[in-house]
């Protein structure tokens, strides 16, 4: 079936130390915690590493974040994966559900979530295919 699910969230994001103690100023690392409301009703943790150029409005990040809950009333786990880059202002997001990451009743599984931030509330667009039962 494919379908549109709509709605909003809230996210957490909080700083964690460099993996191997050193670290740049320039990249950063963070801890997101995710509440969807809406088609989706979930919550979600993952991490995020950040870079931001000392050029004015060039920065990218890349996060994975596990999502538990459900969608269209099926109940299950998967993963999204970003990717965004921001180059001289010009700004580009991808985040698509992982292959292979549903669980249970979200097996099988895909999609490409859009988000949009609005006076700082975040809302989220997410077409996804899952198979028949």
């Amino acid at each position: 079936m494919s379908a549109t699910a709509k709605g909003t969230f809230t996210v957490k994001l909080a700083p964690q130390p460099h993996v191997d103690g050193v670290g740049d100023a320039a990249i950063g690392r963070l801890s997101i915690d995710k509440s969807f409301e809406g088609d989706l009703v979930a919550t979600s943790l993952g991490q995020m590493i950040a870079f931001r150029s000392s050029v004015e409005g060039s920065a990218n990040y890349s996060a994975i974040e596990k999502v538990s809950g459900a969608l269209a009333g099926r109940k299950g786990t998967f993963v999204l994966q970003h990717t965004g880059v921001m180059n001289r202002g010009a700004a580009s997001l991808l985040i698509t559900v992982a292959p292979d990451s549903g669980t249970d009743a979200l097996v099988g599984l895909t999609g490409k979530m859009n988000i949009t931030i609005v006076e700082k509330q975040h809302s989220y667009e997410f077409e996804y295919e899952l198979p028949d039962v």
